[in-house]
């Protein structure tokens, strides 16, 4: 990447967002990219958890055999196969058998759902993910991702529909909470005009991250676009300084 980005973006994220805290990226890579290399849990574990350490400013690297979730593998494109009965794992369940996550009211709409769910296939052996000041000019990030309060998350969400005609430039698609910070925002680059996703509704998600925060994700094409409106936008008024004494 273009390390001018990197520290343009620093510069105006400090005047405008102060002390919030610095999003983070990832790529997929066939190499470690000198970041640490999770391990394969001994149990199932949400792929949130371990990301605290990347909002802390450590690299981390993950492989197929990292991630405890069968979830986390499909929607970081590691796996393709769905569980057996996720249709009723998802809502549910089967008395005595698997207990039902109640995030849908039947089977038969889990099933429609999963019809028009996109895939894809990770281009990489590993994902790398990396706070933006760690980024080195070698790095290519294809989503930056903000894990924001919701006054950083109003400003987020304002940037990002500034040139924009359609009012939903930022959508908030039912997920995991992988799958909006990680499949959705990388898919999205594939378009002219992709869109920001907002996540970490996820219930299952929700212990792993603090009570306050949601996620922001923005793909790359979009996110270029963000930062070169920044200095022309509702950030530089009397209206976001009120807003902006109150981040921290």
């Amino acid at each position: 990447m273009d390390l001018k980005i990197k520290e343009e973006f620093l510069r105006l994220w400090r005047k405008y967002f102060k002390t919030a805290e610095l999003p983070f990226t990832f790529y997929y890579s066939d190499n470690e990219e000198g970041a640490e290399l999770v391990q394969p849990p001994k149990a199932h574990q949400c792929i949130i958890a371990p990301l605290a350490k990347v909002r802390k400013g450590d690299s981390l690297c993950f492989g197929s055999d990292s991630i405890g979730c069968g979830g986390g593998k499909r929607y970081l494109g590691y796996a393709q196969d769905i569980m057996p009965n996720f249709e009723y794992f998802l809502s549910c369940g089967i008395p005595g058998k698997l207990e039902g996550e109640r995030y849908k009211k039947t089977p038969e709409i889990v099933n429609k759902m999963m019809e028009n769910l996109p895939s894809f296939e990770a281009p990489g052996r590993f994902i790398i993910f990396k706070r933006w000041d760690k980024l080195e000019a070698s790095d290519n990030p294809e989503v930056v991702i903000f894990f924001a309060q919701p006054d950083v998350l109003a400003g987020l969400y304002t940037l990002a529909g500034f040139e924009e005609t359609d009012q939903n430039g930022v959508i908030t698609p039912f997920g995991s909470g992988c799958s909006t910070i990680v499949s959705t925002p990388y898919l999205e680059n594939n378009l002219d005009n992709p869109r920001a996703i907002i996540g970490m509704f996820d219930i299952s998600a929700r212990p792993f991250v603090p009570k306050e925060i949601l996620s922001f994700a923005a793909p790359w094409k979009k996110f270029i676009r963000m930062i070169e409106n920044m200095e022309e936008s509702f950030l530089i008024t009397q209206s976001w300084e009120r807003v902006k004494k109150r981040i921290s």
